[in-house]
């Protein structure tokens, strides 16, 4: 177990000297080291190796992410603030950065990662669950597709909450329904439990509503202006994190089998590993889980403090949003990239089984490459965005880059080459994943100053039912005509996606034109009424 106390040790200790200092840290260190050695309990040295590294890149992403410190009078660290962000104006509070910022992120990618973990584990295996439960493969689809159905009609009610109540409030419920469903699922091992397994599926696809459009809101929040796209990414990376773990851990713990007792053991074991580790997120979010920073990150943050509550309109904003027509395309690419991506994981197992039957456990594999390949694009395009602010033409680029991908997957799927599928596959993951904190960021932009929250749940929104429309056509289209056609009927759909964000561009340059052109004819009137 020597990679869990490594992770223990890195994670641990930075952690819970944000806390409550060093003494703290270390007083708690031994405690959580054994928690999650008992959670990677498996002798398999893939997962421990998988696990080990991963948190390795988490900790050195926070390390070089963390903005250098000066030591002030008293020897106690605080952050180096940029003159254009400290000066007061007009009323306004001073911004400056706080060091917790980074563990409030943190805990927000963990039990986001808890939650996305769940969404896949049915669909990486449902050629087992079919078996077991003795339902057909479109049954087992929808315990995937609930996270997006429910999505539909939440978001709404769960974007006014967050506006309202703000973040502490709709973390700590998302944490209680997370929590919840992974213990019902706990009860659903019999083979005769689908409903109850149903259930559980749920509860966890209602806690996603209140998850999935936080990352831009916390950085929002938390995060200095320089660094409000690298934390929406890192934000965005604890999902596609719990998804990678969902491809790889469940045919791990969840081999195929005909002893259906052994099935409902190991399937049994699944579900307790959840529940154990979506219990031990809750607590710490309900200790440590802040609503706002004490002083503001950024001048608009400090702005927003400073305005009157009663202004703001939620019903108003999505009104705004509505008639914006840059960010009303935005909405539809965006759904129709990342619909296409729940179609592609929800099915992946179909499409990998039907080429290379008994070959599962490579599925997963598979999965896992597609979706880490999107957390290094994620963090990649994050940082970018930081450095260049360059939206429109970063975000057309990955979306070509996402057509082309997936058109190269789509054709080398059959060659019945493992090997030509994992790159194809880490190809097709790099930029499609990586699209989607540049689909949150982006709308940021094209919409400020409306809430984050409500422009990110409008495009998950999207996601969600593009995602269902997708991944019950794409299958029936797999039934009838096989995996070729249906991966073909996915790239139609990004085409179009391609062309709509290429729209975008064309509209804000259209929209700059006609401001300057009314600045022009004011100006001109102006002096033609003084002469």
């Amino acid at each position: 177990m020597g990679y869990s106390n490594a992770v223990s040790l890195r994670f641990c200790h930075f952690f819970l000297q944000q806390l409550g200092g060093a003494k703290f840290s270390l007083t708690l260190l031994n405690s959580v080291r054994r928690f999650l050695s008992c959670w990677l309990f498996c002798e398999s040295e893939v997962i421990q190796t998988v696990v080990f590294y991963f948190s390795e890149g988490f900790f050195y992403i926070l390390v070089k992410m963390k903005t250098q410190k000066d030591v002030n009078e008293n020897g106690v660290y605080s952050e180096a603030k940029e003159p254009d962000r400290t000066q007061q104006s007009n009323g306004v509070p001073p911004a400056r950065l706080e060091s917790r910022r980074w563990l409030i992120l943190f805990l927000f990618t963990f039990y986001s990662l808890s939650n996305a973990y769940q969404w896949i584990q049915y669909g990486i295996i449902n050629n087992i669950f079919m078996k077991f439960y003795g339902v057909d493969g479109f049954s087992v689809d929808w315990l995937s597709m609930v996270y997006m159905l429910v999505y539909i009609p939440f978001i709404f009610p769960v974007t006014w909450l967050l506006d309202v109540k703000g973040l502490r409030v709709t973390a700590l419920v998302a944490n209680a329904l997370n929590c919840a469903g992974t213990w019902i699922k706990v009860a659903s091992a019999r083979s005769d439990m689908f409903w109850v397994t149903m259930l559980g599926q749920l509860f966890s696809a209602v806690a996603q509503v209140f998850i999935l459009g936080l990352p831009a809101r916390i950085a929002g929040v938390w995060f200095g202006a320089d660094e409000v796209s690298t934390a929406c990414s890192i934000g965005v990376f604890g999902n596609q994190m719990g998804i990678a773990i969902g491809f790889l851990l469940p045919p791990i713990l969840v081999p195929n089998g005909n002893d259906m007792n052994e099935l409902a053991h190991n399937i049994r074991v699944m579900f307790y590993i959840s529940a154990g580790v979506a219990t031990f997120i809750f607590v710490l979010v309900a200790i440590v889980f802040e609503e706002t920073p004490e002083n503001p990150p950024s001048l608009s943050q400090a702005q927003a403090r400073s305005t009157c509550a009663d202004k703001y309109s939620y019903t108003a904003s999505i009104f705004r949003l509505l008639v914006n027509k840059p960010f009303m395309l935005l909405v539809i690419s965006y759904g129709l990239n990342v619909g296409c991506f729940y179609a592609v994981s929800t099915l992946l197992n179909r499409m990998i089984i039907e080429h290379y039957p008994g070959e599962e456990v490579n599925a997963g594999r598979i999965g896992l490459t597609i979706v880490t390949a999107g957390m290094g694009g994620s963090l990649i395009c994050g940082i970018w965005l930081d450095k260049t602010k360059t939206y429109k033409l970063t975000t057309l680029i990955v979306y070509v880059l996402t057509l082309v991908g997936m058109l190269v997957y789509a054709f080398t799927l059959n060659l019945g080459h493992l090997w030509v599928v994992f790159v194809t596959a880490g190809v097709l993951g790099f930029f499609m994943t990586g699209y989607l904190p540049l689909g949150f960021e982006f709308a940021v932009e094209l919409t400020y100053p409306e809430s984050e929250g409500t422009s990110s749940g409008l495009l998950n929104c999207s996601a969600q039912i593009f995602g269902i429309i997708f991944t019950i056509g794409q299958g029936k289209i797999m039934d009838r005509w096989g995996t070729f056609a249906g991966n073909i009927f996915l790239c139609i759909f990004l085409l179009i996606g391609t062309i709509m964000t290429g729209f975008i561009k064309s509209e804000l340059h259209r929209q700059k034109a006609n401001k300057q052109a009314e600045v022009h004819t004011e100006s001109v009137s102006t002096f033609s009424a003084d002469v």
